[in-house]
């Protein structure tokens, strides 16, 4: 086991030397071994791909688009200005677009760099401002936590630990190899699981905050998720495999948060 130790100090440097990037409001350091302008050039071309789609149906006008629209600006000042005012607006340059799309699906997302689209589905759900600010603020959050990627760093390091360790046990057994590559994909898959989950209750806590700001009453994520929750009408794996936190969970998290996020509510 002595071996490993070189690659492990190896990998333990590289995650050192990169985890320089902090997230606004919740402080919590990050990997960040992507650049912004990679990734928001990416996301921004891939959104425009997806609108230009023939398949795809963009709701141009109409009361449910402005309200996609209005919703969404008021969150952008909102979090621009908290941003430029606790020292991060040199750190970001987002070019924000909120689109509705017609399509049964209950969802809604943002790209990294402020690329937002809404499905129609989500509306009779989210069928208040607060409601639909909720989520919105949510998947703003994902973007300016910059959890994108946090998450394409986080393979990188899973590759490269696996890689580093990987030579470090090339001169044992067949056996050990192969026992050592299927512990680790599958420690490695749990733990990006663990990830994404602390990544979606970071959104939720960034989310509430930024509704706050923008004059949305925290209050109502509850009642929303509660909502989302009775939709979920199949199962569901276990919490501790799932990308996302469980329904109870989400809620409780909510309830906790929502103190901090009314200090900056503003009606």
């Amino acid at each position: 086991m002595k071996r490993i130790k070189p690659a492990l100090l190896a990998l333990t440097m590289v995650i050192a030397l990169f985890s320089c990037s902090t997230v606004p409001l919740t402080g919590r350091k990050q990997i960040s071994l992507v650049g912004d302008a990679e990734v928001n050039q990416s996301a921004a071309a891939s959104y425009q791909q997806l609108l230009s789609d023939p398949k795809t149906k963009v709701v141009a006008s109409g009361t449910d688009a402005q309200r996609v629209k209005t919703i969404g600006n008021r969150l952008a000042v909102a979090i621009e200005r908290y941003l430029k005012d606790n020292g991060y607006g040199d750190q970001y340059s987002f070019q924000w677009e909120f689109n509705l799309i017609q399509s049964s699906e209950v969802n809604a997302w943002c790209m990294p760099g402020g690329k937002v689209a809404v499905y129609s589905g989500l509306l009779p759900v989210a069928n208040t401002d607060a409601y639909l600010a909720v989520v919105m603020g949510h998947e703003i959050g994902h973007a300016i936590a910059r959890h994108s990627a946090e998450r394409i760093s986080q393979q990188m390091v899973a590759q490269l630990g696996g890689s580093l360790a990987g030579v470090a046990l090339a001169k044992q057994s067949q056996m050990m190899q192969g026992l050592f590559s299927q512990a680790y994909g599958v420690g490695t898959q749990v733990a990006l699981l663990k990830y994404s989950r602390d990544q979606e209750s970071e959104a939720d806590r960034l989310g509430l905050t930024f509704m706050a700001m923008a004059g949305y009453d925290p209050n109502m994520a509850v009642p929303f998720w509660q909502r989302m929750a009775a939709q979920n009408k199949g199962g569901a794996p276990p919490e501790f495999l799932s990308t996302h936190p469980s329904d109870a969970t989400r809620i409780a998290n909510i309830q906790r948060l929502i103190p901090e996020a009314m200090k900056y509510y503003k009606k």
